[in-house]
């Protein structure tokens, strides 16, 4: 057989892909990118070849010599072969490749890897399932120079004809290291090939002497399990749940919980310790247990494992090489990014701040350029400034956000401001408002009078002739509430250095023309006395050179809020955190045979190393979040504030929280059941087609394998799984009266439809725009340093003198400017091998012909949705996402090529 290249190859070439990354899945997907016009499709196409030529044509090789010839079957017995596909890391170290010769080595001289086929079906006379001999993998050592990301090996079997179908596949790897098998195809049996989709890391028996099982395609209930093989899925499952005790090791397969007890350093010394998040204190969801050693000075704190240091996450889980590529590459791009910013404020105090918007935009232009004086003191000093800057240039500067390319002055006006609250990085807080004035849920005597300190005086003359009784009775009145968030925390927050912040409240008022505007801006502070004037402040729109700044600053104090609540609590909380336990709890109770299981697969994928990352740099103590966000330190503690406070899964699809929220009401006559207040409102108009979708793909799937609301109630797996993510998984919300039930196949497609919605379509909105939106820091700037002068303040004098230098020295700094662009650069960052919405990475998946029937609907509905969408936003109408300056609203198309997009839904919590 001639070379061939590998599919992954060929479709890069044909599809002229920017992305030098080869991604698992990307072979299949990449028989189709070629052949369709307009954007790269990544739908999944089934070859036509036979299967056992499809599982040969990944091999980059000629065939050994001498190819062993199948058995010859008696007329009692069957022959069978085995194609197992192995993936290769396509880079490899001297040192790895040493190894692998060894190996090559050691399996021609005896220690091969070993094959053994477990049937369905059980020995009438034992009653042990029926298992084939052991068979050794061939063409290890004839391809161990193959340089191909997959190669293909064979293995051999002779069994008894009444040895049934095979059910499952034990590998038993004897070499000295891991290795990655994809797939297994069983070939030669009457009831035809046999299909075992592994993706999984095999252990060398010297780690783990218990051969490794792999499940076929063919998915069964607990009840329909065959006899077969329930000993070995229940030893399975038992396996996965691990023993709950010592410390795990990076090849360990066990999931199971533990607190937030990582998140701090006590040994560093005072200032570097953390609260545990988790339990009555302070609730939150559970997260991967780690179990190592707990700190000197604190038991209660487990020690640390700095990155790059590699945190456990079960071995699987741990990303691929598309993955760590695309991130190693941007810790290049941060390394430079905040290389210059770092020294020259290190040298030079009066460069940390901005002197004019001028600054900020030679971020994009030019990158950091130094005045001239420092220029040549650092170049003298340390010569290797000069070669970073000559040859890193186009990596020293920042690609311009999407929200100043079509109109660089767009964040300055009031209607862009409101536009964002419904088609920007955060749609998620904007409400309708029900009472005047609002009211807080704080406690009065804590907090004072409960009553916002706006007025219909304040109002009335935004409100193109309306009473504000009548506003509210003709839904025209929508607020941004971050009042009761963050006034427990003020104090705290205003007492660290270079942090201000106030509990806020904006109310807009919904126009003839469908877009919303700015009426009124409420700032609190906790009152220092009874009659403190200035505990609450109103701003109302500008009439005035003065009165227009300060309204810039209170919109910049709203925007710093919003981006605070975006990230700690809409974004990590309720679609990173509180969706890890119902990924543990689904390996722990649910057999990879199991049809849920099988549905869940691609909306779990590298969830629970995103966030085990996360608690290295991330969320930490000083780390990424509380550097960058107004509330320091106290960020989790915010995090878990609205966790006890706000966070409930019965509210947390999409049309539950848009009713939640005020922004829509049921009718029945309406397409998706609701109807909007705000009929342009970007987020919510996609988001229901996406949810419908979902929703529609879900019940199908139920109703194929639940034919009854017993058959729900009756399978232990499943119910296991639900009652352990809500007991264990989040053990300090478990008595709470609002859980879902799960006791119907409605139940069931209704949780499995705010799950998969959680993960795939939420996140994409609240994530992959951080950077486009985002970027541009006065646009929205993640914290603030003064707070709004009054008049008779001395700041309140240098904001008349100097508004322009005020205002920008209210904002980060130039290092947390850089700092904090560089991390939502990597954050907003698509890698190449993304899988989206309605694509599966193989059709193998599942063996059951109504599944894939209507898993292919549901990626044809996925692709009316984002033809859908792209018309929305060529529509003049529609001024929330169309018109001049205005940014189309793509954040739910569901398609996205690698990069900073500002669109795309993949399957799951990815970034």
């Amino acid at each position: 057989m001639p070379p061939m290249e590998l599919l992954g190859r060929s479709f890069l070439q044909a599809a002229g892909s920017a992305s030098t990354a080869a991604p698992r899945g990307g072979r299949e997907r990449g028989l189709c990118f070629a052949s369709l016009g307009g954007r790269p499709s990544r739908r999944t196409v089934r070859s036509k070849a036979p299967v056992g030529a499809l599982a040969e044509r990944v091999v980059l090789t000629s065939a050994p010599a001498e190819r062993v010839a199948r058995p010859e079957a008696h007329p009692q017995s069957v022959a069978a072969r085995a194609v197992v596909t192995v993936r290769r890391k396509r880079k490899v170290e001297v040192k790895e490749q040493v190894a692998e010769q060894m190996d090559a080595y050691a399996d021609r001289v005896g220690r091969s890897v070993l094959l053994e086929l477990i049937s369905t079906e059980t020995d009438p006379r034992k009653g042990d399932p029926k298992k084939s001999n052991k068979s050794g993998l061939v063409g290890w050592f004839e391809k161990r120079d193959v340089k191909a990301e997959l190669v293909v090996y064979t293995a051999e079997f002779t069994v008894d004809a009444a040895f049934g179908e095979p059910g499952a596949v034990t590998v038993l790897n004897r070499h000295q290291r891991e290795f990655f098998i994809e797939s297994i195809l069983v070939e030669g049996f009457p009831s035809g090939p046999a299909h075992f989709t592994c993706n999984s890391w095999v252990q060398p028996s010297r780690i783990d002497p218990a051969p490794r099982v792999f499940f076929t395609n063919k998915p069964y209930l607990p009840s329909q399990t065959p006899p077969g093989l329930r000993d070995v899925r229940r030893r399975e499952l038992k396996e996965l749940r691990g023993s709950g005790t010592g410390v795990r090791k990076t090849t360990d397969r066990a999931y199971d919980y533990d607190v937030y007890n990582d998140l701090g350093n006590p040994d560093k010394g005072a200032g570097f310790e953390r609260p545990v998040l988790g339990g009555d204190k302070l609730p939150y969801p559970r997260r991967m247990r780690t179990a190592r050693p707990s700190t000197v000075t604190d038991e209660g704190a487990e020690s640390r494992v700095e990155y790059p240091e590699p945190i456990y996450v079960s071995r699987d889980e741990e990303f691929e090489e598309g993955k760590n590529e695309m991130l190693s590459e941007g810790a290049i791009k941060a390394l430079l990014h905040n290389f210059m910013p770092l020294l020259v404020s290190s040298v030079s105090p009066d460069s940390r701040d901005f002197a004019g918007f001028h600054d900020v935009d030679n971020l994009f232009k030019e990158g950091l350029r130094l005045k001239q004086a420092l220029h040549d003191q650092l170049f003298q000093k340390i010569p290797f400034v000069r070669k970073i800057q000559e040859n890193s240039e186009g990596l020293l500067r920042y690609d311009t956000p999407d929200i100043i390319k079509k109109d660089k002055f767009a964040w300055l006006r009031d209607d862009e401001f409101a536009r964002q609250a419904l088609a920007g990085i955060n749609p998620v807080n904007i409400e309708r408002l029900q009472v005047f004035p609002p009211v807080s849920k704080l406690d009065p005597a804590v907090y004072g009078p409960p009553e916002s300190a706006i007025t219909e005086e304040h109002i009335i003359g935004n409100l193109d002739g309306m009473s504000v009784q009548q506003a509210l009775e003709e839904n025209k009145l929508y607020m941004l509430d971050y009042h009761d968030i963050f006034m427990p925390f003020l104090d705290r927050i205003n007492s660290l250095d270079g942090r201000k912040a106030y509990g806020t409240r904006t109310l807009f008022f919904l126009t003839a023309g469908g877009t919303l505007k700015p009426i009124a801006i409420e700032l609190c502070l906790p009152p220092m006395t009874d009659d403190c004037k200035r505990a609450k402040r109103v701003f109302t729109p500008p009439a005035d050179a003065t009165s227009i700044w300060l309204w810039q600053l209170a919109k910049a104090h709203v925007c710093s809020n919003d981006a605070g609540v975006h990230q700690l609590i809409n974004h990590w909380l309720r679609t990173h955190a509180c969706m890890e336990p119902f990924i543990i709890a689904a390996h722990r109770q649910m057999s990879a045979m199991h049809p849920i299981f099988k549905l869940l697969k691609p909306h779990m994928r590298y969830t629970l190393k995103i966030n085990a990352l996360a608690r290295q740099i991330l969320i930490n103590g000083d780390g990424v979040i509380e550097s960058g966000f107004t509330p320091g330190r106290y960020c989790m503690e915010m995090s878990s504030f609205a966790y006890d406070n706000l966070w409930r899964l019965d509210q947390e699809g999409l049309p539950a929280d848009l009713i939640r929220r005020g922004m829509a009401v049921e009718d029945a006559s309406q397409l998706h059941g609701l109807r909007l207040l705000i009929e342009d409102y970007p987020y919510a108009t996609d988001g229901l087609l996406l949810w419908s979708a979902i929703a529609r793909w879900c019940q199908a799937y139920v109703a194929a394998y639940y034919p009854s609301d017993e058959a729900v109630q009756d399978d232990y797996e499943l119910q296991s799984w639900y009652t352990e993510a809500v007991q264990v998984g989040h053990p300090d919300k478990c008595d709470a009266p609002w859980w879902p039930r799960l006791t119907t196949a409605g139940d069931l497609a209704s949780l499995l439809t705010t799950l998969v919605w959680l993960c795939s379509a939420q996140h994409a909105a609240l994530n992959f725009g951080q950077y486009p939106l985002g970027g541009y820091i006065p646009n929205r700037p993640p914290l603030m340093r003064r707070l709004v002068p009054a008049e008779g303040d001395p700041e309140y004098e240098h904001l008349v003198a100097d508004p322009h230098r005020f205002y920008l020295s209210a904002l980060p700094s130039l290092t947390q400017t850089t700092t904090f662009m560089t991390v939502i650069d990597t954050l907003s960052t698509h890698s190449a091998d993304e899988q989206y919405l309605g694509e599966r990475p193989n059709e193998e998946w599942t063996a059951d012909p109504a599944a894939l029937a209507a898993a292919q609907e549901f990626a044809a509905e996925v692709r009316r949705a984002e033809e859908e969408i792209e018309r929305r936003n060529a529509d003049p109408a529609r001024r929330n996402r169309c018109g001049a300056g205005v940014l189309p609203y793509e954040l739910m198309a569901p398609s996205s090529g690698p990069g900073i997009t500002c669109r795309g839904v993949p399957n799951s919590v990815t970034i």
